[in-house]
């Protein structure tokens, strides 16, 4: 690998404090245990630390009894020389569904005077206009924008009609235009092979002027070699967490990445020592949060993600689901099924809320015929309110699922924001 040139350091973003323990640990790890290890990590010297938005609102409210702001705050005071990161959903914050414009700005207004710095927003669909209000709102609080694209594939590996360079350059191009301060591509079924991580980051540092960000989730065990191409194509940035909390269906750990990169013009000047005295804290929680890590596999890597693509969350809830309806046999049918669902729902990406949305669909036209039983977030869906979807809705599907919709026949071509009343 060449890594020839000028000292151009990668920069590290951090996700232990959320995606780390959304990954493996269902959220669960309570803030007590992340401020008392707080100010040694605001020594490392991470780019960022992302601590917030995903599921942990969610989480925190139904299950900690915790307050979610509080949390923010706390670290803050933990951690003040490190930027605080957030996961937002776009319109849909950090929930299911689109939230009306009033809903987007007071929420992203008071993250922001609880202390979250960098604002990393995805929209399930790659739909741009789905980051209007929330754009505005971070511009509002000078905090920084890093828009974001979900990675997908409709092949076995980056190209084809849908998913090609030119699709995920040319939303980066928009993007940035909306006046983010990064980008970041988001693989949140670890799906980016080396190759095409290389293709993908040069095409892209070619045509963008902000910094590129790379988050790749170890599920296939491919992220450590995509996240070397990348940095050899130039990425800015990359995501990575402490080793107890990474591998499996989380990400890779910074500690190998530091020394592969020692010496090197991406040296990342992270010290060795003192990450290995964190991992020796994370070990030293981790059993009482052993529970709610998976032990169904002896392998660390979901092999059967390289073949089928379907993200780990998305294939677990597809399990639950045919395992409450008596039919867990029919999972083949059911993964068979889901790429022609997905075909005909414009092929979105896998990604919260849309995984949920393509996989009950699946599931339901295998047990109950193809669209006998649809589902109200498909109708939702395609009338329009989660976005346009990449490619364009089958004309005999939307008929059939918009037959007798309450908010009409004909699906909206406007932002879905605009036809959502203030909440």
């Amino acid at each position: 690998m060449s890594l020839a040139g000028n000292k151009n350091p990668v920069k590290i973003t951090d996700l232990s404090f959320r995606d780390g323990h959304q990954s493996l640990l269902a959220t669960r790890v309570r803030t007590e245990d992340l401020e008392a290890i707080g100010p040694e990590m605001d020594k490392v010297g991470f780019w960022s630390m992302e601590v917030w938005g995903g599921a942990t609102f969610d989480v925190m409210t139904r299950f900690l009894n915790e307050d979610p702001w509080e949390r923010i705050r706390i670290l803050k005071r933990a951690m003040p020389h490190t930027k605080l990161q957030m996961l937002l959903r776009g319109q849909n914050l950090v929930g299911y569904r689109n939230y009306a414009d009033d809903v987007v700005t007071a929420f992203v207004h008071h993250a922001a005077d609880c202390g979250i710095d960098v604002f990393r927003v995805f929209d399930a669909v790659n739909d741009e206009r789905n980051f209007e209000t929330a754009f505005k709102a971070i511009k509002d609080r000078n905090k920084h924008i890093q828009g974001s694209l979900c990675y997908s594939l409709t092949e076995r590996k980056l190209g084809g009609s849908v998913y090609n360079i030119d699709y995920y350059v040319n939303k980066a191009l928009i993007i940035q235009d909306m006046g983010v301060d990064s980008l970041c591509i988001k693989d949140m079924a670890g799906l980016i092979a080396p190759d095409d991580a290389y293709d993908l980051v040069k095409a892209l540092k070619e045509a963008l002027k902000i910094p590129v960000c790379l988050h790749s989730h170890f599920t296939s065990g491919m992220a450590y070699m995509s996240l070397l191409k990348a940095i050899e194509a130039g990425v800015d940035i990359i995501d990575t967490c402490v080793a107890p909390f990474a591998l499996r269906t989380s990400h890779s750990a910074i500690e190998p990445i530091v020394v592969a990169l020692r010496g090197t013009p991406r040296d990342t000047g992270l010290n060795l020592e003192l990450l290995l005295k964190l991992d020796e804290y994370f070990e030293a929680i981790a059993p009482k949060y052993r529970d709610f890590l998976a032990k169904t596999k002896m392998s660390v890597i979901d092999t059967g993600v390289l073949w089928h693509q379907i993200p780990g969350g998305m294939f677990s809830n597809m399990v639950a689901q045919l395992k409450e309806a008596d039919a867990l046999h029919r999972l083949p049918e059911v993964c068979a099924e889901l790429p022609q669902t997905r075909k005909e729902l414009g092929y979105p990406p896998l990604v919260t809320p849309t995984s949920q949305i393509v996989g009950t669909q699946a599931i339901n036209n295998v047990l109950f015929g193809r669209y006998k039983v649809i589902s109200q977030q498909v109708k939702d869906y395609v009338y329009g309110l989660y976005g346009k979807p990449p490619a364009p809705i089958d004309p005999k599907v939307q008929e059939l699922v918009l037959k007798g919709y309450e908010r009409g026949e004909q699906p909206i071509t406007c932002r879905p924001a605009d036809v959502l009343e203030p909440e």
